[in-house]
């Protein structure tokens, strides 16, 4: 009976930590992150084998046991030449032991497009994660670009902004910083 008990206490602890997480950042939803959408409950992501910029395969699990803004993008895509500075400032100033910044390529990206494109923008710590196939977009639902999710510690989405958002605003940072410092 004991381990019932334990079981239960721990997943009612869980629901209202989820909960609360979901009520705070709820309350922080203003200016550009006003157009995020929250999961609750928070959703599994599948498990999709990505490719980074050598051709060697990698997964978002790698990931696990820190906050994640996962960016996925196209080197055609305007709105994303304007994001992509502003994740890599965000990966600067937040980035580390509880949070993450994450980029994957969706669709035909070539390794060398990749990199100009990067270098164009600035950006040094991101990774280049690839999704040549869309087969993570497929699984996601991701239909137009960019599209950022917010994955908790355990890899689950916690939310989704579709459309370029300004990631280097202070409502991006207050809701960010929250979730990290929770």
């Amino acid at each position: 009976m004991r381990p019932f008990r334990s079981a239960a206490v721990y997943l009612a602890l869980a629901l209202c930590a989820n909960a609360a997480m979901a009520a705070d950042l709820a309350a922080l939803r203003t200016g550009d992150m006003a157009r995020l959408v929250l999961a609750d409950p928070p959703v599994p992501l599948p498990e999709v084998a990505l490719l980074d910029e050598t051709g060697a395969t990698r997964s978002l699990a790698e990931y696990r046991g820190r906050y994640v803004v996962l960016n996925l993008w196209a080197t055609w895509c305007a709105p994303c030449r304007t994001e992509m500075p502003q994740l890599q400032a965000l990966q600067s100033e937040l980035g580390g032991d509880r949070l993450a910044v994450a980029t994957v390529a969706v669709g035909r990206n070539a390794v060398p497009a990749i990199e100009r494109f990067f270098a164009e923008a600035g950006v040094t710590d991101l990774p280049r994660l690839r999704d040549p196939g869309q087969d993570l977009a497929a699984a996601l639902g991701v239909f137009g670009l960019p599209v950022t999710l917010i994955l908790d510690p355990a890899g689950r989405e916690i939310a989704r902004l579709t459309g370029e958002a300004d990631w280097s605003s202070p409502e991006a940072r207050a809701l960010l910083a929250a979730l990290i410092a929770g």
